[in-house]
């Protein structure tokens, strides 16, 4: 005898034939995606990368531009220097981290932006030439108020002038914290400085709360004081001498000392 469409063993025989065809459909998909997304993503942080360089155009040819104008480094960020164990094009200092081998644990005073762990060597991006760049674009992250934030800060030649920040991952709440990646905030990170002259170890760019003053302070986000918070504590981290503080301080040696050199040049010069 035909079984009754309300029986208890046909609803559960349909119900699992149509979680597995879903089940099918769903797999097939994503492994059939996979590729796009990874392009995408691959996409997204060159576009970002560019952006906060101020080299981005919209309609532009990202992989051609960002070929052409930035070039990939890998640090070791206990020592500032560079290292060819890896290749820039491929290596991910966030998934290292995971690996006890490749990264160190951080706790208390010398983890403000909360991350736990850090790699000992993450990938930063130069735009000009490798000797003497332009720029220096930094990957920053940090515990904003509802998770991890994720960006870069591009920073001058000298190693201590601000070009701009950008976030492309967080989860901080929409017209209050997420106001990071509202253009108007962003655009007074420009010209800031990292480091004041009394103390080039410590970071002095923090994010206030109410307006800011001086070359050292962004004005902070209003509603959002545990993001600004973030903010500055995530700089606090990536700038010192525990993220990087000492790769940044070889910059600013390299350009002490050319003013220096002219000056005594000035100096021949004017007593000839």
């Amino acid at each position: 005898m035909a079984q009754s469409n309300n029986s208890i063993k046909k609803i559960l025989t349909v119900a699992f034939a149509l979680c597995i065809v879903c089940s099918v459909i769903v797999s097939t998909a994503a492994v059939a995606l996979r590729a796009k997304q990874q392009f995408n993503q691959e996409l997204d942080r060159k576009t970002n990368i560019l952006n906060v360089a101020n080299l981005y155009e919209p309609g532009m040819d990202v992989n051609e531009t960002f070929e052409s104008a930035v070039t990939p480094r890998v640090v070791d960020m206990r020592t500032g220097e560079y290292t060819e164990e890896f290749d820039p094009a491929t290596y991910d200092g966030f998934e290292a981290r995971r690996d006890p081998a490749a990264s160190r644990v951080l706790s208390g005073e010398r983890d403000p932006a909360g991350l736990t762990r850090v790699e000992h060597f993450t990938t930063v991006y130069l735009v000009g030439d490798e000797e003497d760049p332009e720029q220096i674009i930094l990957p920053i992250r940090g515990q904003g108020l509802w998770g991890l934030m994720r960006g870069f800060l591009a920073v001058e030649g000298d190693g201590n002038t601000i070009v701009g920040i950008t976030y492309y991952e967080h989860a901080e709440t929409p017209g209050l914290g997420a106001e990071v990646n509202n253009p108007r905030w962003q655009a007074q990170w420009e010209g800031k400085q990292i480091f004041d002259e009394e103390d080039s170890t410590v970071p002095a760019i923090r994010v206030t709360k109410g307006s800011a003053s001086g070359e050292h302070q962004v004005d902070g986000l209003s509603g959002a004081t545990l993001t600004s918070n973030g903010v500055t504590n995530m700089l606090q981290f990536w700038l010192s001498p525990e993220g990087f503080g000492e790769y940044l301080a070889k910059f600013r040696s390299g350009i002490e000392q050319q003013d220096a050199q002219d000056a005594d040049v000035e100096i021949e010069a004017e007593g000839a």
